[in-house]
């Protein structure tokens, strides 16, 4: 190798073949010259070579032809344009000159010079190769260093012409893509020109207030800087005073919510860091109570709770068993940040800081819902005592429920009790009750219930199971004179209302993927609402039709509201007559 030139010669025959290997700052020509031919082409050749000097015979390769203008894809879908671009390069005077002294070297056995000068100056290079012809001796290999082999230098823009001397640009190596950093541990810093903005903003409201704003002051800030709901304040507020100084100053918010980059991330992280703990990666149902402590202080549709702190309290705490039973779908009381995403909390919390009746927000936050919920536990618990045991819970919906899924129920299959209770049911085991009951479309229901029939435990409904538990529901209807509906018969309807993909059994999949799988469950267990989808009430079709928003448990919260706001106004109404009677033993509204 000599100023990137590695020169291999091979004696074939009568005639020398040279295979000549340019190798030019990552440009490499392939060409083979036979010596001992005539010409190269008749009446054309290399400038200044005589006839019987050399021929070019074959090849090149058209990717080590590298020009500027062509890439080297280009050149091999048209191999005979580049196949023309070497012959123009093989007929410049330069090019013969260099040819011919290069096999002139050879014939005499001296060493080669890349760049074409005689053999006396090349004897006298340090860089010169050695003798390619030795009697009886093969040439050593080349080491193969990245430092000193050009096949492995670094290609730069301002390198020099070829020590060839061909007139072909040199193309420098494609840059290398960069490809941007995605990843931000702390999340991904702010672009300049919002930072600045923030920070004007932030100057805004902090003016006139060197020592920082106090907790009422700061909901500005919540609302306009962070766009977060204002009943978020005093958590966002506790997490920057970390020293509970009552005072949170212009440079400790900028720190944790500009420096923190908290203003890229999404409003669900956001609210999730506000809200966890910082040792955890998930929520619990005590990090949401200083948020609805906040809801019921300030938001205008429950100002009428101020003068019962109770019933703020139990308030609350439905809407947060509400949050848990929809979203913590792995059932561990601990609310993660993917669950917190993939839920609708954040829609609900948005709606609940724009609308001013808190009854229109049907997600969580409706007084309403908690009425009713409150009402039907205040009704079981005829002991007041805050619980409710088997038989309390018999009762449920007029006698609608078998012996048979209440104590599956109560055998804490679908879910452990909270109660510490034993065998009695606690204010937040109900509430998961009512839901699943009341709403069997939802899938927190299809699993509850799912999980109370499958009797085995080995996630498939046979046939066996499901008989079990409506042998109970077809001697009730003997008892009521209704003409009964024999089981295989009702098997065959439940499967044409699934479609499973195997008629044998029921899995959880199968009634997840249909819309009547909350039907499925009634008939086995509920009688009241059995005969209500058997006998196919108009009216409720076209309510259905009318309000395809909302859920089956809206539609049961909303009637049973007007049904128990009616008793109420009733009994009022009998107040007014002088009767005295025990409050204590009637509902708390």
């Amino acid at each position: 190798m000599l100023f990137g030139i590695e020169l291999c010669c091979y004696c074939v025959v009568s005639s020398i073949m040279i295979d000549l290997r340019l190798v030019d700052l990552g440009a490499r020509v392939s060409c083979i010259l036979f010596v001992g031919f005539p010409r190269f082409v008749e009446g054309e050749g290399l400038t200044g070579m005589d006839s019987d000097t050399v021929r070019y015979v074959a090849s090149f390769d058209p990717e080590l032809l590298q020009l500027p203008e062509l890439s080297h894809l280009a050149l091999k879908e048209r191999p005979k344009m580049a196949e023309e671009l070497y012959f123009q390069w093989l007929s410049l005077p330069e090019t013969g000159k260099l040819v011919k002294s290069l096999i002139e070297d050879v014939k005499s056995g001296s060493p080669l010079n890349a760049a074409g000068s005689s053999s006396t100056s090349n004897a006298a290079t340090n860089s010169s190769l050695p003798s390619m012809f030795p009697a009886g001796s093969a040439p050593p290999l080349s080491p193969r260093s990245t430092s000193g082999s050009p096949r492995f230098m670094k290609r730069s823009s301002g390198a020099g012409p070829s020590p060839f001397g061909s007139p072909l640009k040199l193309v420098s190596e494609p840059v290398k893509e960069v490809i941007p950093q995605f990843y931000f541990q702390n999340g991904r810093p702010p672009p300049k020109a919002m930072k600045d903005q923030c920070l004007s903003r932030i100057d805004y409201l902090f003016f006139g207030n060197m020592d920082g704003l106090q907790i009422q002051e700061f909901k500005t800030v919540t609302k306009e800087i962070c766009k977060l709901p204002s009943f978020l304040s005093s958590s966002l507020f506790r997490k920057i005073d970390v020293e509970c100084t009552g005072m949170v100053t212009r440079d400790a918010f900028i720190v944790y919510w500009v420096n923190g980059n908290m203003m890229t991330k999404d409003i669900a992280t956001q609210i999730f860091t506000i809200l966890k703990q910082a040792d955890r990666k998930y929520l619990t149902q005590e990090d949401f109570k200083p948020v609805l402590r906040e809801l019921l202080a300030t938001h205008p549709g429950l100002e009428f709770l101020q003068g019962t702190p109770e019933f703020q309290e139990r308030y609350a705490e439905t809407v947060i068993y509400r949050i848990f039973y929809y979203m913590n779908r792995s059932g561990n009381g601990q609310l993660t940040l993917r669950e917190l995403k993939h839920g609708d909390l954040i829609a609900a919390m948005q709606h609940a800081e724009e609308e001013e009746d808190i009854n229109k927000v049907l997600r969580y936050f409706s007084y309403e819902h908690f009425y009713v919920i409150y009402c039907k536990f205040w009704e079981l618990d005829t002991d007041h005592d805050f619980l409710i045991d088997k038989e309390n819970l018999i009762r449920y919906g007029n006698h609608a429920l078998t012996y048979r899924i209440v104590e599956r129920i109560f055998s804490q299959v679908p879910r452990k009790f909270k109660s510490k209770a034993d065998g009695k049911m606690g204010y937040e085991d109900f509430v998961y009750f009512i839901l699943a009951e009341e709403d069997k479309s939802a899938e927190p229901s299809l699993e509850y219930w799912f999980k109370c029939i499958d009797l085995d435990g080995n996630g498939i409904l046979t046939a066996n199971e499901m008989q079990f538990f409506y042998e109970e529901q077809l001697h009730r209807m003997e008892c009521m004179a209704q003409e009964p509906v024999l089981f295989e018969d009702i098997l065959c309807q439940m499967i044409d209302m699934i479609g499973p993909e195997n008629e044998s059994y029921f899995t959880l999949h199968d009634l997840k993927g249909g819309k009547l799988s909350g039907n499925i469950f009634n008939i086995l267990f509920n009688l009241n609402k059995f005969m209500a989808f058997e006998t196919r009430d108009p009216f409720l079709i076209r309510q259905e039709r009318e309000n395809p928003t909302l859920t089956e448990w809206d539609r049961f919260a909303h009637r049973e509201y007007i049904r128990l706001s009616m008793e109420e106004d009733g009994e009022d109404a009998s107040n007014g007559s002088g009767d005295i009677w025990d409050e204590s033993l009637e509902a708390p509204f």
